[in-house]
This record gives structure tokens, sequence and C-alpha cells, in this order.
């Protein structure tokens, strides 16, 4: 796993940072600035201010003047793309003299203004899941005899859950090559077969789909493309997600519609990359209040535990996800100035900084 470590903020301000032009998003952002006694910054374009050096240079001063604690960033559907993230963390790596992030991010995205009012409407309406409220589920994936890993990762799920006296219903979905390889058994147990040649499973039974209504945390461990994780497709993610915080490790769960860099056509796991909606995506415009996902090849679940375990201790989710970026920073020992993707390759050496989390960043998902 990755350590992370607290890294500490000198700001105290909550911004917005947004190229939204559409009233209907606008007032959205409104309502959440109003709410934190904060102030929206205003930029044309987010997905080419790496490329704008004296509008970058001036927001820089005018940021260093505000002094964030808290960055929501609300790019246009069109702007969500690898340079308008690795902008952002060059921006906020350089508030200061070191090459970490200096404030707690957050992004603020959905597919249309009436999903991205309800994301925003249930932020400012959020209170903290207790334990004793705390409802999991996780979902794991084996697609051959030898790949038992992510059944290694529920396990570890389970465990850490039952020290608190709550149990995890698992999901393992096994895909064809997969025959001989172990099944989970036990109460809370679902075996599935995965329906193979390039379909994903759509529907789930009702006993399942009841357990899925049940639970506020989706934890999801195992390969993807655009539109699906897991083996899951997005036509099967729950339609009600209403409150619910979804993690994933899978790779492209926050692929972008519009992408910086070119394609790949082949993604682990042996499966096709095809044009379709982010499933981080979907989670949100289907109620999820919290979404983790990377745009890219991600590393899974080494990244993504750590950024559960800061919000199971109570953090906000901004602060979990600075503690990641930071702790890859330096894992990567990348300096100020080389954020931004400049060679345009398919695996670019900054791919492991494009783990995007939706969310308001000042939330604080579950609490003691």
């Amino acid at each position: 796993m990755l350590g992370t470590e607290k890294h500490a903020v000198g700001g105290t301000e909550y911004v917005v940072l947004t190229d939204h032009v559409d009233e209907a998003y606008l007032e959205s952002l409104q309502k959440l600035a109003a709410h934190h006694k904060g102030q929206i910054v205003r930029v044309p374009d987010l997905a080419l201010l790496h490329e704008q050096e004296e509008r970058f240079s001036k927001l820089q001063k005018q940021l260093r003047a505000i002094g964030p604690k808290y960055a929501a960033i609300a790019p246009r559907l069109d702007s969500f793309r690898e340079n308008m993230l690795m902008g952002m963390w060059e921006l906020f790596s350089t508030l200061d003299s070191d090459p970490e992030i200096d404030v707690f991010p957050g992004f603020l995205i959905a597919s249309n203004a009436k999903a991205f009012s309800k994301l925003i409407e249930q932020s400012l309406q959020h209170k903290s899941i207790t334990f004793k409220k705390l409802k999991p589920i996780a979902i794991s994936q084996v697609l051959r005899d030898t790949e038992t890993r992510s059944l290694q990762k529920a396990a570890m799920l389970r465990q850490h859950f039952r020290k608190r006296d709550l149990e995890t219903p698992v999901v393992a979905i096994y895909g064809k090559k997969a025959t001989t390889a172990p099944r989970l058994k036990g109460k809370q147990v679902w075996n599935l077969e995965a329906p193979g040649g390039g379909k994903f499973i759509e529907s789930f039974s009702p006993e399942l789909t009841s357990k899925f209504n049940q639970s506020n945390l989706i934890i999801m461990h195992g390969h993807g493309v655009p539109g699906m994780s897991c083996s899951v497709d997005i036509r099967g993610i729950p339609s009600n997600l209403q409150g619910k915080v979804l993690l994933t490790g899978s790779c492209f769960s926050a692929s972008p519609k519009k992408s910086d860099l070119p394609e790949i056509r082949d993604a682990p796991g042996g499966y096709t990359v095809k044009k379709r909606d982010a499933f981080l995506l979907r989670a949100i415009d289907q109620g999820a209040i919290v979404a983790f996902g990377h745009q890219r090849l991600s590393s899974g679940f080494p990244h993504l535990y750590p950024v559960l375990e800061n919000w199971l201790k109570g953090r906000t989710v901004g602060e979990a996800y600075q503690r990641l970026i930071n702790g890859l920073i330096n894992l990567k020992e990348v300096k100020s100035g080389d954020f931004v993707i400049r060679e345009k390759t398919k695996k670019p050496a900054q791919n492991s900084l494009l783990y995007v989390v939706i969310g308001d960043p000042a939330l604080r998902p579950f609490g003691k």
C-alpha cells in the first residue's frame, strides 16, 4: 500500500475554480460557495490553462492572495481531460516552494446540469456516516484461475470492517477462464459469472440489488475499460446511488470524454477500449455523493485503500485526495514544472497522477 502523510495547508479559504458559463451550473456553484463562505474564481478554459502562461501566472498570484484551504474544481465536461488535471497539480503545487499539492482538492463534475445540481445539493445536506450506520459492500473480479488477488483484497476489507463489528457483503465476479479459481463461501457472498464475449453484467438478482440499495459504501477492485468496472457494465450500476460513496480501482473508470493523449486500444485484462461513458460519471449522475477512480491506467487497490482509510478516519474528501497525490509526487520524485504531459504518449510518466476524486473537498464522508 502507498504510504501517505499529512501535508500542512497554509490557507483557510474555500475556493471554487471553474470554466462553466451556463447559469444552471453557476447557480449550483454559487450555493456551494455561499455554504462554505468561499468565493468563485472563473477562467475561460480549464483545459487550456496550462498552455496560457500569462493567465496561469495571474491565477497563481490570485490564489496566493486568497489563501485557499479547499479547492473545488468544476470543469466543463469537455474540459475534463488529462492535462486539465495535470495543470491543476502544477497550479496547486506552486503556491509555495515545495513540489507538493498545497490545497485539499476535489472535482465537481456530472453529465448534465440536473445531475450536477443534485451532487451539490446532496453535498450541502450531507451528514457524516457514523460507523454504526456504515454499510459497505465489495466487488471483486477474478478473470483467470491464477488471478485471485482480488479475493485477497475482499478478505482484507472484510477483516478491516469486522474489527468494528461490521459485515461486508462480497460480490465475486468470475471470468470464463476462472473455472478452477476458488469460490468464496459463507454468508453475504455472491459468486457470479461474467457473460464474456465483450459483454458485462447489466443487472443483479433482486436480493443482491437490495444489498446495493442498503449499502452506503461500494468498493470495487478489478480491471476495467470505459463503461465497465470489475465486469459490471454502466447499465448495471444501481439506478439509485443517493448519498453513496463509490471507489473503484479499475483502469479508465474516470475516462474523459475528450482525451489529450493517444488512444489505448488494449487494456489490462485483455479488454478492448471503446468510447463509452465513464463509470464514475454514471455513478455521480445516479446519485453518488463521492466517487474515486482513474482517467487512464490505474494501479488499483494499493492506491485506493489509503484514500478509503483516510476517509474512514474522518478526514475530508480533499485531504485524503491530497495525501494520495502528494504520496505519488514524492514516490515518483515529480518536480514543479514536470506535471503537464508534454510528450503525448499512450503511457506517459505522469499516468500515476491521473487519479480523480469527484466530490466536495470539504465534505467528510464518514465520522466516528
